[in-house]
């Protein structure tokens, strides 16, 4: 007979004054193994921060069915870095990775994982003792297989990819036995490869006797998953076996498509004089030994639009870091940005971002969450992070409400960045890269988190600003399917050298 293992009884929560969630029943019996999924801000993350009890509960009951401590049975792997409060300080902003010598003194992998770490900062290696690791080899090799991170590591964590850190954390808490593992949106920012490694390890992990509960989007549950949980408004629309599951198909003409006049009205590029927006010649990056991109060469036209591709790991966003400015091994390089040598002389790396846009998943994880939605938008026509001390004019503030407008984020406007759903985030940050009107788009996988609806509008957004000739793109996906229908040229890499480029 299968015992319940947490209950959920008319639970209801609130989150700064907002009820996200309502009328909550729900069991969870040993053996089952559940996926919870629902449209952006349904409450799916809140949902599973009930469960790990880090949240509280304002009216109901929430009852356990074990008798150990909450924190010693569940583990709940987020889908940013904020719950790890070493990895979180390490990476203390977003350009750290690109950084030859803050790789040199962040801690490896293999020291996160055996809670191995020296204090930030710490100058004097001699002068900290740690205590043994309580993480014996067999348990950390183990892991490693599994997760495919053992020739990761010996490497300092801050030169990872997105994809790679997601499954080093998730190896850090599978190091800790939970008997209930509970993750949210695992899947995003992983490549075929490491999706599949996950789904395996997430099969063999059930059959261990491990009980999953996974945050995902419904073309992205797993096999070993039993029972499936649809939110939406904060409510459960509908709780079944995963035998009595089916995906609707939505029609394209049941997608949303952007408002003509607010499109027509969002205008040319502020900057086009220029022919060549990028000429990458032989470009090298290299962390002590580690060489992360060998002799690349690309040339992107003005009003090309570009996929890049490639696995976690081959390079993608350190190819961009030089383009972007936030990489310092771009002066030890040859390029042209917008017809100029590395952006032309005197160029400030200002000068370079004030004619892109810019959106990235690191952007996302490391973006300040306590200023609004307004100011979070009207931080990109600055470049900084969220908070900046020039006055708008009026016109800048006409144009960060009808960008709001154009991606369905003006009902959040005036609320804070960290009171929005993920995927809202990822909405709210799109609109930020479009708001000053850039003449090159890069979007690094701007689509993780987004569900169906909401990744087709976006495409649908893209192709259309980027109808004009004076627009350029740089668009990265690990999906075909997320990829906008305006892209016809395709770069893609493999272990820091080009494989394809059409």
């Amino acid at each position: 007979m299968s015992m319940i293992q947490i209950a959920l009884e008319n639970v209801f929560v609130k989150k700064y004054d907002t009820t996200v969630l309502s009328g909550i029943n729900w069991e969870i019996n040993s053996g089952e193994h559940w996926a919870v999924i629902g449209p952006n801000g349904s409450g799916k993350t809140t949902l599973l921060d009930i469960l790990a009890g880090k949240w509280p509960v304002s009216k109901g009951k929430l009852h356990y069915g074990f008798t150990e401590p909450v924190r010693e049975t569940i583990e709940f792997v987020p889908n940013d870095y904020s719950f790890n409060r070493i990895v979180n300080a390490g990476a203390e902003y977003y350009q750290q990775r690109f950084h030859a010598y803050e790789a040199e003194r962040a801690p490896t992998v293999r020291a996160i994982l055996t809670d191995q770490l020296k204090p930030v900062g710490t100058v004097n290696e001699n002068s900290v003792h740690l205590e043994p690791s309580k993480v014996d080899h067999a348990q950390l090799e183990k892991v490693s297989t599994l997760l495919s991170i053992t020739h990761l590591l010996d490497h300092p964590f801050v030169t990872l990819s997105n994809g790679e850190t997601r499954r080093m954390l998730l190896a850090k808490s599978l190091l800790k036995h939970p008997k209930i593992l509970l993750l949210d949106n695992p899947f995003s920012g992983l490549d075929v490869h490491s999706r599949e490694v996950l789904r395996n390890a997430l099969s063999e992990l059930s059959q261990s006797g491990v009980m999953i509960v996974i945050g995902t989007i419904a073309t992205e549950i797993p096999s070993c998953i039993t029972h499936v949980l649809e939110m939406n408004h904060g409510n459960i629309e509908k709780l079944a076996p995963i035998s009595d599951f089916k995906i609707t198909n939505q029609t394209p003409e049941a997608f949303p498509q952007p408002d003509p006049q607010k499109l027509e009205h969002f205008g040319e590029p502020n900057f086009s004089d220029f022919e060549t927006a990028i000429d990458l010649r032989n470009i090298k990056v290299k962390y002590n030994e580690d060489q992360i991109l060998k002799d690349i060469n690309w040339t992107i036209k003005k009003g090309e639009k570009w996929a890049l591709s490639g696995a976690n790991g081959s390079g993608k966003s350190t190819l961009l870091s030089i383009i972007t400015a936030d990489n310092p091994q771009r002066f030890a390089n040859d390029y042209d940005l917008f017809d100029k040598k590395r952006g032309g002389a005197g160029a400030s790396i200002w000068d370079i971002k004030q004619k892109i846009g810019h959106v990235s998943p690191e952007l996302h994880l490391y973006f300040p969450k306590n200023t609004t939605v307004f100011k979070t938008i009207a931080s990109g026509f600055f470049d900084a992070t969220g908070i900046f001390f020039k006055k708008l004019t009026e016109i800048q503030i006409e144009r960060v409400h009808e960008v709001a407008e154009l991606l369905h984020v003006h009902p959040l406007i005036e609320k804070d960045f960290s009171q929005l759903s993920k995927g809202e985030q990822r909405l709210v940050l799109l609109a930020r890269a479009l708001v000053k009107n850039p003449p090159l788009l890069i979007l690094d996988e701007p689509c993780q988190g987004l569900d169906t609806v909401s990744i087709e509008y976006f495409k649908s957004v893209v192709d259309s600003v980027c109808k004009t000739p004076e627009r350029t793109l740089i668009y990265v996906s690990h999906y075909l399917n997320e990829i906008p229908s305006c892209v016809t040229r395709f770069l893609k890499l493999e272990k820091g050298e080009v494989l394809e480029n059409r």
